[in-house]
């Protein structure tokens, strides 16, 4: 690969990991090459700020990469970024980008009269430009970086953004029927969308990979309900769980994105999921990050439970080896950082393999 010359190599690393065979903790660092004096390049939001030229984002991603140093086992990842959630524009066709706040937003309330007759469309202008900035990316990225599937949403967070979060806790009590009768007919879009995306990326591309910015040699996907901290874990059991075990069984590999302490009260009942692979913690803005010893008995029990465990948010990277030390099976954990020079990112590294 052109923009990371050991990729054979560090693809092997990968499957190891995803299969639970890696004696050392899965390592990406990523830094401004050493003699770069203006990190040029992406933001991330190119295929929204450019969408009447999305060529244009991927020529400033490809400045990034030249200036980039992948460390470890870091890699150029160029994923469809349409914002949290694309699911939703294709049956609506409302997203909302600010361009200066670098956000989108999907969420557009409807009464159920509009929801119920809300479909998934082919010819959705969303979808359709979805699929031409994939194939596109895919054709420029060949050899040179990985493409990563755009971010389609968890299942009850797109109907959220159907019918707002006010009104969908709400319908949890009242309207039961109607919301996983609606939830069954995005999970099976959202099944489409992932197969049609997947099968544009294998054309020129081995794996897959997706925001969480994780290489995997098969089909794979990181899995969400944003929506799950306003609930309790009965109603995470009822309205989530059932098609979040489809998908885990469906896809090869899944990564669950455990976002903030909201989230905490549901994690035995996933962990009890046989087929989910691993959990991502985000800790939120205000709260300790990864490296706080707070989150240690969390990250134990997601281990003894045979899962992986990705962490890619720290106050201090120094603390990062107190985490390797107290931790068992840390074959099984992903760390992922940035560094501000390339000198420093190296150092980390051989400090960090001793583990």
């Amino acid at each position: 690969m052109l923009y990371k010359e050991d990729w054979n190599n560090v693809k092997e690393i990968y499957k190891a990991w995803w299969n639970r065979e890696l004696d050392y903790p899965l390592l990406q660092v990523v830094s401004p090459k050493k003699g770069v004096q203006e990190y040029r390049g992406y933001d991330g939001w190119g295929f929204l700020r450019y969408k009447d030229c999305p060529e244009r984002a991927i020529d400033l991603f490809e400045e990034r990469c030249k200036d980039t140093y992948f460390g470890g086992e870091s890699f150029p990842n160029l994923w469809m970024n349409l914002g949290p959630g694309s699911l939703a524009s294709y049956f609506t066709g409302f997203l909302k980008f600010d361009g200066n706040t670098n956000t989108a937003w999907f969420e557009n309330p409807l009464p159920w009269e509009a929801v119920e007759k809300l479909e998934f469309r082919e010819d959705n202008k969303w979808w359709l430009y979805t699929k031409h900035i994939t194939r596109l990316s895919i054709e420029r990225g060949k050899d040179k970086f990985i493409v990563g599937t755009t971010d389609i949403g968890g299942i009850l967070d797109i109907l959220s953004s159907f019918r707002g979060a006010q009104n969908l806790l709400i319908d949890l009590i009242e309207e039961p029927d109607k919301v996983l009768s609606m939830l069954d007919r995005i999970l099976s879009s959202w099944f489409k969308v992932y197969q049609e995306l997947y099968d544009i990326i294998r054309e020129h591309q081995d794996g897959t990979s997706a925001w969480m910015g994780i290489w995997c040699h098969k089909r794979w996907y990181p899995l969400q309900c944003d929506f799950s901290y306003m609930i309790s874990p009965e109603m995470f059991e009822r309205f989530v769980i059932p098609h979040l075990e489809r998908q885990c069984k469906w896809l090869d590999y899944s990564i669950y994105h455990l976002d903030g302490p909201g989230e905490i009260p549901h994690l035995d009942i996933l962990l009890d999921i046989p087929e989910l692979t691993g959990i991502q913690w985000v800790p939120g803005a205000g709260n300790p990050q990864c490296d706080s010893p707070r989150w240690f008995d969390m990250y134990k029990k997601i281990l003894t439970h045979n899962k992986l465990l990705v962490l890619q948010s720290f106050d201090n990277m120094n603390n990062i080896p107190k985490i390797l030390e107290e931790l068992p099976n840390n074959g099984r954990i992903l760390i992922s950082i940035w560094m501000d020079d390339e000198t420093s990112a190296r150092e980390f590294i051989k400090s960090i393999r001793r583990f």
